[in-house]
């Protein structure tokens, strides 16, 4: 997991990759997965840090999609739930099953709910995380002491998965690494390079970090960059219409008491015809989500004061402890790369926009695929690299991705132990902590996160920053934002030390993240 040893070998080398895949977020890293573990060599190249955009910003669930159903998508529901089967089998260190509960506050909620669930339970084709079924008023007050209990008459249970989004993809990395492939953060493709007949055939690359340019050639050039694929795209053809348009999506997180159990809490129907969802989450809640139409694709998108307003209110409607602005820990804003109107006007709502993914090849033989979502990864990479094989006509090889056991795979994870994110990697983090005492200190009274968790990042995930450490490793970030600034000088501090950092880069750190972080403040 060595960065720069990697960097070594590709402004080193001239060899030709059979995959180079641009963008290392959930669709990227799934691709890179999919393609080294059928022995091709891959390499993966991403802008920023791994999963910093979208993939580190979902509702955090593993789910087929309770609205998709309700809107007719039936092929999507079922293509998910397999798939979220698929993800709990191969990752139950990370991925859980999660009750949820609707409160009903009118007759003919609970049997017209049950049904609907019932149906969802049958598309995931034996792969249940439970039986939905109807409770009664004094079991839904149970389960959730926090729901309003005025008109309330009963409820509907029904079972999905949840996860924690940016660690699976810490995890997929490391995965894809122990197979075989090569993979680089704050590595920006800037251009495309073709061969005579006008085929892409490699990419200039920037490191980010230290500004030294190098090129990579490859047979296979997958664009997977989410809500940039138009930026790779119009490298390639730059007439190409736009083939996504931006949607953002807001979280709230919220101290667990505005819930008050352990059940997440769904909300079948908002003011603007979405759900809304109330999850518990690493001892936290979160409250969302939007999903609005937004102007331009950016790396750090800002929630609008009418979101916030609507996830309050909203929550507010369904919930005796009414959480305030006060109440945020944090809020952050995720962007959705969907289908873009063929007419290209803005006449669809974002939220009737089909999330199936979508794969294009162009005359140049440059492979994209984009929509879909954190549930359908591995499909979605498996339908990409064979794209990618028909169009290159390289020998085929089956994909393996179906029983392949991430990194860090457990069973039986205690969920009391906060460690469990780690998995197998656990002890070998206790064991760091034992050998050096310094390791076991913890960063702040506040937190029990420590030392050698900081250290472990460095080396074994590839964290060069700050911001990658408190916000895709730790999570610091995403569940107390305001803390995460008061612990970003000692992650500095240890960080400089293990990176052969100097004074001047710590303070840049502390400054550069302090500025970010103010971002998922509550004003």
């Amino acid at each position: 997991m060595e960065r720069e040893d990697f960097l070594r070998e590709l402004t080193g080398s001239k060899r030709e990759w059979d995959f180079i895949i641009i963008g290392g977020g959930a669709t990227g890293l799934g691709v890179a997965v999919d393609a080294a573990t059928r022995g091709y060599s891959t390499l993966l190249l991403e802008q920023s840090d791994f999963a910093k955009s979208t993939s580190s910003r979902s509702t955090k669930l593993v789910h087929g999609g309770v609205r998709y159903l309700q809107n007719g998508d039936v092929a999507l529901v079922r293509e998910a739930l397999r798939e979220r089967g698929y993800l709990r089998k191969n990752a139950p260190h990370l991925v859980k099953n999660q009750r949820f509960i609707i409160g009903n506050y009118r007759w003919w909620e609970r049997p017209f709910y049950t049904i609907g669930l019932t149906l969802y339970d049958l598309l995931s084709s034996g792969m249940s995380f439970g039986r939905s079924l109807p409770m009664s008023r004094s079991r839904v007050i149970k389960a959730i002491p926090q729901i309003v209990r005025e008109k309330l008459k009963g409820g509907v249970v029904y079972h999905d998965g949840q996860f924690d989004d940016s660690r699976l993809a810490v995890n997929l990395l490391q995965t894809a690494i122990e197979k075989g492939a090569t993979a680089v953060n704050y590595a920006r493709v800037t251009s495309l390079l073709k061969n005579n007949e006008g085929k892409i055939s490699g990419v200039v690359v920037r490191d980010e970090l230290d500004g030294v340019s190098f090129t990579a050639e490859g047979k296979c050039i997958i664009n997977a960059t989410g809500i940039f694929v138009d930026d790779i795209i119009r490298m390639d053809n730059p007439e190409q219409r736009p083939l996504v348009r931006p949607s953002q999506g807001v979280h709230l997180v919220v101290d667990k008491s505005f819930l008050g159990g352990d059940d997440a809490i769904m909300i079948p129907k908002t003011s603007d015809g979405r759900v809304m969802f109330g999850v518990p989450w690493h001892n936290r809640v979160i409250l969302g989500t939007t999903d609005i139409p937004v102007r331009e694709f950016i790396l750090e998108p800002k929630a609008l004061d009418e979101e916030v307003d609507f996830i309050l209110e909203t929550a507010g409607r369904y919930l005796e402890k009414k959480p305030q602005r006060s109440d945020v820990l944090c809020v952050f804003a995720g962007l959705r790369p969907l289908a873009a109107p063929k007419d290209g006007g803005d006449s669809a709502r974002t939220k009737e926009i089909s999330r199936s993914h979508k794969l294009l090849v162009s005359p140049s033989g440059l492979v994209t695929i984009t929509g879909g979502k954190w549930t359908t990864y591995r499909k979605m990479a498996e339908d990409t690299v064979n794209a990618a094989i028909k169009t290159k006509k390289l020998p085929f090889r089956g994909c393996r991705t179906r029983d392949l056991k991430i990194h860090g795979y457990m069973e039986n994870v205690d969920r009391n132990d906060r460690m469990y994110i780690y998995g197998s990697d656990t002890d070998e983090i206790r064991m760091m902590q034992k050998e050096n005492p310094a390791y076991a200190e913890k960063l702040d009274d506040r937190v029990e996160f420590t030392v050698a968790e900081v250290i472990w990042a460095v080396r074994k995930e590839m964290a060069r920053t700050v911001d990658d450490v408190l916000a895709r490793r730790v999570r610091v970030l995403y569940l107390d934002a305001r803390l995460s600034i008061a612990l970003a000088p000692r992650v500095a501090s240890v960080m400089a030390a293990e990176l052969g950092r100097d004074k001047t880069w710590e303070e840049q750190q502390v400054k550069e993240f302090t500025e970010l972080a103010k971002g998922y403040v509550m004003a």
